[in-house]
């Protein structure tokens, strides 16, 4: 198996380097707060475009699987998994499922970020019947190497779904972070391949992976 780290800029990466055959996308795209310069209208068409990149990349019949949490900007909430279908409505990409991930027990109150998330999955070709099915609503994300990071038990879901759906062999994450996909899609029994900008998240990523491969 293949287990690569990429330092690089990930929509560039995307753009420069096309997909091999039975890849599939597990990723989060960044929020708001990450890319604060480009000012919210900036960081809007920045996701939606960074999505279509991601649809556009992955080649039939792979998946692209999207973790994302709504925000509150100025007292109006923003949904991201709006912002998706936007992208992939442009891409003429099918919606295959929309699962919605719990981050904090059912009736837990918020302020600025809620208390899910949205767990999406999108394919240029539509898949055959499903094999196994999962649940809508996974009532704990699991784990996270950080605030924003997908959860284990989402990343655990996403990457058994590709293992038992799919003809998938390797999970790229373009916009990988500290690697907690990765690390879950390389337990799974998936090559994996991540892409991220800054030199010690990149480190944090292999740490991941190698631990997970070890048994933690």
């Amino acid at each position: 198996m293949t287990h690569e780290i990429i330092q690089a800029e990930s929509r560039g990466w995307l753009a420069s380097n096309p997909a091999a055959v039975g890849s599939s996308v597990i990723t989060s795209l960044p929020d708001l707060s990450e890319l604060s310069a480009l000012g919210f209208e900036g960081w809007r068409d920045w996701f939606v475009a960074a999505a279509r990149d991601v649809l556009r990349w992955v080649p039939p019949p792979g998946v692209a699987i999207f973790y994302q949490s709504d925000i509150r900007h100025e007292g109006v909430w923003i949904d991201k998994g709006y912002l998706l279908m936007e992208a992939a409505q442009a891409e003429g990409t099918h919606l295959i499922w929309h699962k919605i991930v719990c981050r904090k027990p059912p009736g837990t109150l918020g302020l600025g970020r809620p208390s899910y998330s949205h767990l999406l999955c999108f394919a240029a070709q539509l898949p055959a019947a499903t094999r196994r099915l999962s649940p809508d609503v996974l009532p704990d994300a699991g784990e996270a190497q950080w605030t924003r990071g997908m959860g284990v038990a989402a990343g655990r879901l996403a990457c058994e779904y590709l293992r038992d759906e799919t003809d998938t062999r390797i999970v790229v994450d373009p916009f990988c972070g500290r690697g907690s996909v990765l690390a879950v899609a390389a337990e799974v029994g998936f090559d994996v391949l991540g892409v991220e900008l800054h030199a010690k998240r990149c480190r944090a990523a292999r740490t991941a992976i190698s631990r997970a491969l070890a048994g933690g």
